[in-house]
């Protein structure tokens, strides 16, 4: 398999749907996490960045997460460790709504993915988890940082410390996955919420997913400055001065 051919792309107006294309597991080695990254980065620069669609090529797995194969020294470790650390920061950052269709197995590093999206949908059969401790691995410091902020410390703590799988219910129940759809159904529902997040005003959109995804790591001085500086973009939006506007002209008036 050509390296190109592991990141599958389609584009349909304002979604793009990348496919992760390695059977049988869809492994995230380097190359992989490379072209996630470049291609992000090339999107997040658009004047007007669409959705994003993650997902797995077939039914069994979304992914089995980082390709072990690819596991040795240091010197190795590290240039891929930051690769990923940075597609993290990434789908952290993207401006606009970024979904994942999970169909299958999500586990350690997808499972990261997972937890930075914006939204999740999964088949019945979907498991997930961190088996890194049961397997030699460690995973991504940012990613445990997620999942303690997503599912809280005593979650974070069962998936990481005992290694096992989960469910789609008991996924779901936690905050891993948003909402359970049949196999059949997973890219269709993906991509409708896709779309309706994608509709919303594109620069409060962005200010809210910053401000829902960067503020916790923000003293109360960058606080403010963040919120002036969304305020400012907004404010002279077209697009945000017709929405209140069509909200005001929804009240009753006063008598």
């Amino acid at each position: 398999m050509e390296a190109d051919d592991a990141l599958l792309i389609e584009r349909d107006c304002d979604v793009v749907t990348m496919t992760l294309n390695r059977p049988p597991a869809n492994a995230l080695n380097n190359a992989l996490v490379g072209q996630l990254l470049d291609t992000f980065r090339a999107l997040s620069r658009e004047a007007s960045p669409p959705g994003i669609v993650l997902t797995g090529q077939g039914e069994r797995f979304f992914s089995a997460g980082g390709d072990i194969k690819e596991v040795g020294g240091i010197e190795i470790s590290r240039p891929r460790m930051r690769s990923f650390h940075a597609l993290l920061c990434e789908m952290e950052r993207y401006p606009g709504p970024f979904v994942c269709a999970v169909r299958g197995y999500a586990v350690g590093g997808a499972l990261e993915f997972l937890l930075h999206a914006d939204y999740v949908v999964a088949n019945h059969e979907c498991k997930v988890g961190f088996p890194e401790i049961n397997h030699g691995l460690l995973p991504a410091a940012k990613g445990i940082r997620k999942a303690v902020q997503k599912l809280g410390l005593r979650e974070a703590q069962a998936l990481l410390y005992w290694g096992d799988l989960t469910d789609a219910q008991r996924a779901r129940q936690i905050g891993a996955i948003n909402e359970i759809a049949s196999t059949a159904e997973v890219m269709v529902r993906a991509g409708e919420v896709c779309r309706y997040l994608r509709g919303k005003e594109r620069k409060l959109f962005a200010a809210i997913k910053r401000s829902l995804n960067l503020t916790g790591q923000m003293d109360d001085a960058a606080l403010e400055a963040v919120t002036i500086e969304d305020l400012a973009a907004y404010l002279v939006d077209d697009s945000s001065a017709q929405a209140r506007s069509r909200f005001l002209s929804k009240q009753p008036r006063k008598a």
